[in-house]
């Protein structure tokens, strides 16, 4: 194996370029991954802009970001018993400690021990992916089923926090399911909400390409926002006047946490999963108590990529098709401004570091 890899190393907030530095060698119960696919997320623009150091993401520079990604194995260290090399792999961000209270629980997306004792959360505060190797805790990796490809294993982890947001509040069966934001991971969403029984409805601001996708891939309504008087009455309009039963945040723009809640049914739950950019109003607050409405957060995915998985390699979820555009790590800034900007009807853009060949 070649002793030095390109990867896209972050050296100051904005200022980031291609380069050949070492490979890293696998630890105990770690595994050297060869990075085949990268799926752009929408909170690696903030990482690499340097907007989010608050968090101590990254905790340091020169860095390596991005958490989105599959691979091959191509070296274990010692102590790794699952995996082997060249099993194909979905990777995940998190990577909790094993043994803190939540960690115990299943639920190391929420480790008490952040950033100590053998916790990893990858391209936010420990190395990442935007390079065509790198080094990996087991439990953060899934082997992938044969029919399910490197783009598709990239996109586990978003899909993944969506399908955490389902399984933390649920889907009624031949009730409504709404989503604010069709990107990715609100996308994912609406289809496993359609393939568990719910009627669906995707909601987007300025977003016709991707909305249209939404369409393409089975979702029953979508609202163009700068087309309705009022999303919120649209939506009822949509459900008979009762609201959905349950809505999703993908978006975390503007009000839309706020819309969130007016628009879902008497006793029905809200799942919170993009961070929301202003305060809710009184009025939305005032509608939550009144009409016993539950706002549940949602963090990563713990747990989810198994089931996911499994979901794309049966067909009932479409990933393949939110694929739009992919670049080799040489074009990385291309790569960002046509996600970022949403150019050529990018929905999800994916980088491959180590060529096309094999993506399949």
């Amino acid at each position: 194996m070649e002793q030095k890899m390109k990867a896209v190393v972050l050296h100051a907030p904005g200022e980031y370029q291609v380069e050949l530095v070492d490979i890293p060698q696998p630890g105990y119960n770690e595994v050297l991954v060869e990075i085949r696919s990268i799926a752009i997320c929408g909170s690696d623009p903030g990482i690499f802009a340097g907007k989010v150091r608050k968090d101590g993401w990254p905790p340091h520079y020169p860095f390596i970001a991005g958490h989105e990604f599959a691979g091959r194995v191509a070296a274990i260290g010692e102590g790794v018993s699952n995996l082997k090399p060249g099993d194909r792999v979905a990777g995940e961000a998190h990577s909790g400690c094993g043994t803190c209270e939540m960690c115990k629980q299943g639920l190391y997306n929420l480790c008490m021990n952040y950033g100590h004792s053998g916790h990893h959360h990858y391209g936010h505060a420990h190395p990442g992916c935007y390079a065509q190797y790198q080094v990996y805790d087991q439990k953060a990796l899934t082997v992938m089923p044969e029919n399910v490809t490197y783009d598709e294993g990239a996109m586990i982890d978003t899909g993944g926090t969506a399908f955490n947001g389902i399984r933390l509040i649920g889907i009624v069966p031949g009730g409504w399911t709404a989503v604010i934001g069709p990107g990715p991971m609100g996308i994912l969403l609406a289809q496993m909400a359609k393939a568990m029984g719910s009627k669906t409805i995707v909601i987007g601001y300025r977003d016709h390409d991707r909305l249209s996708v939404a369409r393409e891939l089975g979702v029953d309504h979508t609202i163009e926002t700068t087309e309705v008087a009022d999303v919120v009455e649209e939506v009822r309009r949509l459900t008979g006047g009762r609201g959905a039963d349950r809505s999703f945040d993908c978006a975390g723009a503007g009000d839309t946490l706020d819309e969130l809640i007016r628009m879902t049914a008497k006793n029905g739950k809200v799942g919170v999963i993009a961070y929301p950019k202003v305060p809710t109003t009184q009025e939305a607050l005032y509608y939550m108590v009144k009409n016993q409405i539950t706002v549940q957060g949602v963090r990563a995915n713990p747990n989810c990529s198994l089931p996911l998985l499994g979901m794309i390699g049966h067909g009932k979820v479409n990933a393949r098709r939110l694929v739009t555009h992919t670049f080799p790590i040489e074009q990385t800034e291309q790569a960002f401004d046509t996600f970022i900007n949403h150019k050529d009807g990018a929905v999800k853009v994916v980088i491959h570091p180590n060529g096309e060949e094999e993506n399949e």
